[in-house]
């Protein structure tokens, strides 16, 4: 009997009939299985006065696999046996055709030939039991399709090879179906994993021992050339990925041409090119949009000057480079670098206020009283030409030394000072430490530590005091500003917090209470800093919110209409969504070079200090490393309390897996 099933064609000895089911034993192994009749096909029938085999390979057959090839004729004898029977419409009998082929038709021959006619022969057509050529076309086509087959296999191959050598390639150099497997797999490694894998493409990982999963498909692919090991999937296909387009960079440049040039209002700024003023900055910043100054008035009241770049000189409302910051919200702070809200070109050149140069600004001055409160302040646009560049560093020894000819900066540092200690009186929270941050040279991950120095502190202050000057001018003038708020936290008592110690393990318990601040178009208190109202004004080179800022202050100067608080309430709902996507990408990026960091440095082990527990059912907390000026999320022993002494170490760390494990030990 012959029967095809996913094994193939098998030849078998019926063993016994039951009505409509027979017992075979199928193959050389006898392998016993009991199959319907329509599933078998008579292919000879026992001769009378045999006794039943039990096998194939017992008499009178004695099929085996050494016999059955023996009695399988030439592939030339085959051919001729298509040649003769070309144009007769009759199919054959299984057996007459045997007969016709190898001049025999017992069981042995008809065996070996049914197993042929049923392989992958393109000659005839096994159809309801008799055995028919097929035509020449029907030949070619068969033909066409088994040499694509063949093809289609040599290139599966190559594919295969090609991902288990876990080399370099050239895309170009695939196919389209291996291109569009390609293309596939980089989504996968993104994080789109919506399109199920197809069957070929697992068989393909599978041959390059990669499992199906986000992680190991990245591994893959940069050990082809087609995924850089530091990239965000969260960039992709973004307007940050994308970068300005060509005719944004164009009108950049015009700008740049035109900035000398005068431009509505230039007239009625105040001419301050005359004052000494210093921008202070970290050594590589290059987007400069704030400056101080330092004047003692004829009256001897020493007033703050607090100088601000003036963007809006040269980007109107609605101009293209507007939409495009508009839908940037503030740029990207990066490990690699800065990815800027306008232009390099605008943002480090005419906007900016560089050392020398006559600049647009916004200046605003501010009298403090006795206490620190605000005594008296104004805000108009002006020219400025900072006299020094600083850096933090150079700025920390001038307020260390203060040198009788540059007194000014310390003179700064004391009057900021004692506003900040006005703000604690109101009930600031002061909770700065060094903070850590990982910052990306080539492919080498650097830890950085920023402490809370001298000139910081005096930057920080001097920009909040910006900030609660305008917020108080906004709530006189009741205009609509994106006003910065947060509510009144419930701190933990003070017996508690003095319980602990001071620095990290303080601060954590206290910023658990703190609520998120929010942005509205009213003025609201802001807890954490101790201010009835704030905004943030002084980065409209880096904010676009802060550029509103500033033209919300024009309309007002210039008797125009602002935006009333409902239009100015949807814009800040539409910036939103883009400020959200920008402070995710950069956490993603500084967790990835934080995971970068860790595998370099993964066989050290540091001091840390318990902070408070985030999931404590996973054993999950939160530890403060002083030497690295980071707070991390470690496995820590069961009952950690605040402040307990811990061992931190590497427990896994794999970047383009996304994982990072911390182990704690006391």
């Amino acid at each position: 009997m012959g029967l095809s099933d996913e094994r193939g064609p098998q030849v078998a000895v019926v063993v016994s009939v039951q009505t409509t089911k027979a017992s075979v034993a199928i193959g050389a192994s006898a392998r016993q299985q009991i199959l319907p009749l329509r599933q078998l096909q008579l292919l000879c029938p026992l001769p009378a006065l045999s006794t039943i085999p039990q096998r194939i390979s017992q008499p009178p057959w004695g099929l085996n696999d050494a016999s059955l090839a023996a009695a399988l004729p030439p592939r030339r004898d085959f051919g001729a046996a298509w040649l003769l029977l070309q144009g007769d419409d009759a199919a054959q009998p299984l057996a007459d055709w045997v007969e016709l082929v190898c001049s025999r038709h017992d069981g042995l021959a008809i065996a070996a030939c049914w197993l042929w006619c049923q392989g992958p022969q393109t000659l005839f057509r096994w159809r309801q039991g008799q055995v028919e050529p097929r035509g020449q076309d029907d030949l070619k086509r068969l033909r066409r399709e088994r040499r694509h087959q063949v093809l289609q296999a040599q290139a599966e191959q190559r594919w295969h090879q090609l991902l288990r050598g876990r080399s370099p390639l050239e895309a170009q150099s695939l196919d389209l179906e291996q291109q569009q497997q390609l293309q596939l797999l980089l989504a996968w490694a993104a994080g789109d994993c919506e399109i199920p894998l197809p069957l070929p493409l697992r068989q393909a990982l599978q041959a390059a021992h990669c499992s199906p999963d986000t992680g190991s498909i990245r591994h893959l692919l940069v050990d082809l050339g087609q995924w850089e090991a530091h990239h965000l999937p969260s960039l992709r296909a973004t307007t940050w990925e994308q970068g300005f387009s060509a005719a944004l960079l164009a009108e950049a440049d015009r700008l740049v041409a035109a900035a000398e040039q005068e431009q509505p209002g230039d007239a009625h700024r105040l001419d301050l090119t005359a004052q000494r003023s210093v921008t202070i900055d970290d050594a590589d910043t290059c987007d400069i949009d704030d400056g101080l100054a330092l004047e003692t008035t004829p009256a001897g009241q020493q007033r703050i000057w607090i100088h601000v770049a003036d963007p809006g000189r040269l980007i109107p409302v609605d101009s293209p480079l507007d939409l495009e910051a508009r839908r940037r919200g503030s740029s990207l702070y990066l490990a690699g670098g800065i990815l800027p809200m306008f232009p390099e070109t605008l943002a480090t050149g005419p906007m900016s206020l560089r050392a020398g140069h006559r600049s647009a600004a916004w200046s605003l001055w501010v009298e403090l009283d006795a206490a620190g409160a605000i005594a008296a302040s104004g805000l108009q646009r002006s020219w400025v030409s900072p006299t020094y560049r600083l850096s933090y560093t150079d700025a920390d020894e001038l307020i260390d030394l203060a040198p009788p000819q540059e007194r000014d900066l310390a003179d700064l540092h004391g009057l900021l000072e004692r506003r900040r200690q006005w703000r604690v009186q109101q009930g600031a929270l002061l909770l700065e430490q060094p903070e850590g941050r990982i910052r990306a040279q080539g492919d080498q991950a650097v830890l950085e530590i920023t402490e809370p120095s001298p000139s910081r502190l005096l930057v920080a202050e001097a920009m909040i005091l910006a900030g609660a000057a305008v917020a108080a001018y906004g709530r006189e003038q009741g205009l609509a500003l994106p006003y910065r708020s947060q509510l009144p936290a419930a701190l933990p008592p003070d017996s508690e917090l003095n319980g602990l110690p001071a620095g990290p393990v303080r601060h954590a318990a206290i910023k658990r209470c703190l609520s998120r601040g929010h942005t509205g178009t009213e003025p609201s208190g802001h807890f954490s800093l101790g201010l009835p109202a704030y905004v943030q004004a002084t980065s409209p080179i880096r904010r676009y919110a802060d550029l509103v800022v500033q033209r919300q202050l024009l309309a007002v100067q210039q008797n125009t209409a602002p935006l009333a608080a409902e239009a100015l309430q949807g814009l800040l709902t539409d910036l939103d969504g883009s400020i959200r996507q920008g402070i995710q990408i950069s956490r993603e990026d500084q967790r990835h070079w934080q995971q970068v960091w860790f595998h370099d440095h993964r066989q050290e082990h540091w001091a840390g200090l318990f902070l408070r527990w985030l999931r404590p059912q996973d054993r999950l907390g939160l530890v403060h490393v002083d030497a690295l000026g980071l707070d991390l999320a470690a496995e820590c022993p069961a009952g950690s309390q605040p402040g307990d002494a811990l061992q931190l170490r590497v427990q896994l760390v794999d970047p383009l897996r996304d994982q990072l494990r911390l182990l704690a030990t006391g």
